[in-house]
């Protein structure tokens, strides 16, 4: 059995200890280059690719409203990230946290590396990373929350989730000591997000009106528009997670494109056959569970793993929207926990299956059976699972007894845009 070669986010263990046992490092211009590309197309993925994306699906009452959670959220990661967030998750400290050796970004020198390229960009990286994740989570949200108590949510959820999962996964933390595969997110991006989000919607309750009015997406093409740019941009997120130019960047590269297109498909007959008509929104939908289910396995499983992955995400999301929704009894209005959850699930447990070298994949580390890999991808989900719901419970709880956590039935009536930003989308 071949040997695991470690690429991706989970090769970048920033611990000083093994830089200094490693060669000397030495910027290459392509790698550089490279990654700032990448992290650009992983913040536009955020602004604007999700605040369409999830305002398209929404009402026109809201969409304003929605647009204003993701940027300002986006704003506060960054700001958050900066302050002590890359500290706390990419340096030493133990196996549940970094510690605050860079928090303001101190002792890191402007000629500092991450393997071939400035550690600067990828604390730019990083943070691209942490904003979209955060902004997932506000579509569970939607329609009915106080401004107000998202950004507290945020600053609490960031702090005691986000961080020291990605330090578990992607920094030599717990999960990473263990042996989780997870190559550019789909437990420290997804299931997150889509966790949290889920308990965010139990919270705040459902919807006035929700199960007795229709609530239809107020503007397809802008959730199509959307997609488009999230599909774009996911390309930096899982090539760019490669860490370099290199043929590791290319397979999740193509494997991104495959999975997706498998996705989209099995998503689209799977609609056609349920409910007679395939739909746009169900494409879209398909795309993104399709995107979701190969992020953590883009880097380590080959081609034909990739598109057998994106077609079982597809058919997963769509279970998760149609049917698992409605076990749940959950308001979700964006879906968040029925694609990001359920795919991200799915694809971190057949990442497990479809590394393996005789599937077409990179192969395991030495001593290690896919019965084994396939627990740690369990163990690493279920971990992630209770860990951020415990601390999203918390989140909430304390923006409730801050703020509260809901907007007046009043208010949320005549819409979130006049009632909490004192403008509407659209005037005639």
């Amino acid at each position: 059995m071949r040997k695991m070669t470690t690429f991706g986010l989970a090769s970048l263990s920033l611990l000083p200890s093994l830089a200094m046992a490693a060669p000397p490092a030495v910027a290459d211009k392509a790698d550089n280059a490279f990654m700032m590309i990448c992290t650009a197309l992983v913040l536009f993925m955020t602004l604007p690719g999700i605040a369409l994306f999830y305002g398209g699906l929404i009402r026109a009452k809201n969409v304003l409203s929605m647009l204003t959670q993701v940027s300002v959220t986006f704003a506060m990661v960054c700001v958050i990230w900066m302050l002590y967030g890359y500290s706390l998750a990419f340096s030493t400290g133990n196996a549940f946290f970094g510690d605050f050796s860079m928090a303001m970004l101190k002792n890191i020198q402007l000629t500092a590396l991450v393997g071939t390229f400035y550690q600067y960009i990828h604390v730019s990286f990083q943070a691209s990373f942490a904003c979209i994740t955060v902004g997932l989570i506000v579509g569970a949200l939607a329609e009915r929350i106080r401004f107000s108590a998202v950004l507290i949510f945020v600053a609490i959820w960031v702090t005691f989730s986000y961080l020291p999962i990605a330090h578990m996964v992607w920094s030599g933390g717990l999960l990473a000591q263990d042996g989780a595969l997870d190559f550019a997110g789909g437990t420290v991006v997804h299931i997150n997000a889509a966790v949290a989000g889920l308990v965010g919607a139990y919270l705040v309750g459902k919807r006035a009106g929700f199960g007795k009015e229709a609530f239809k997406p107020h503007n397809l093409p802008m959730v199509f528009t959307g997609t488009a740019i999230l599909y774009v941009g996911w390309f930096g997120f899982n090539a760019g997670s490669a860490s370099a130019a290199n043929e590791i960047a290319a397979l999740a590269f193509l494997n991104t494109v495959m999975a997706t297109a498998g996705a989209m498909l099995s998503w689209t007959f799977g609609e056609w056959a349920l409910r007679g008509k395939p739909s746009l929104l169900g494409v879209c939908s398909g795309a993104i569970a399709g995107l979701v289910a190969i992020t953590p396995a883009c880097g380590y499983v080959g081609v034909g793993g990739a598109l057998v992955i994106g077609i079982i995400g597809g058919l997963a999301g769509l279970w998760g929207v149609t049917v698992l929704k409605r076990w749940l009894r959950v308001d979700d209005p964006c879906d968040v926990f029925g694609v990001h959850g359920v795919c991200g699930i799915v694809g971190c447990i057949l990442t497990g299956v479809f590394a393996s070298s005789s599937l077409g994949g990179v192969g395991y580390a030495p001593g290690v059976t896919m019965g084994h890999q396939i627990w740690v991808q369990l163990y690493s989900v279920g971990i992630t699972v209770v860990w951020t719901g415990v601390v999203a419970f918390i989140a909430f709880k304390v923006a409730d007894m801050t703020v509260g956590l809901r907007v007046t039935e009043d208010h949320e009536r005549e819409g979130l845009d006049v009632n909490s930003h004192g403008e509407n989308a659209y005037n005639q």
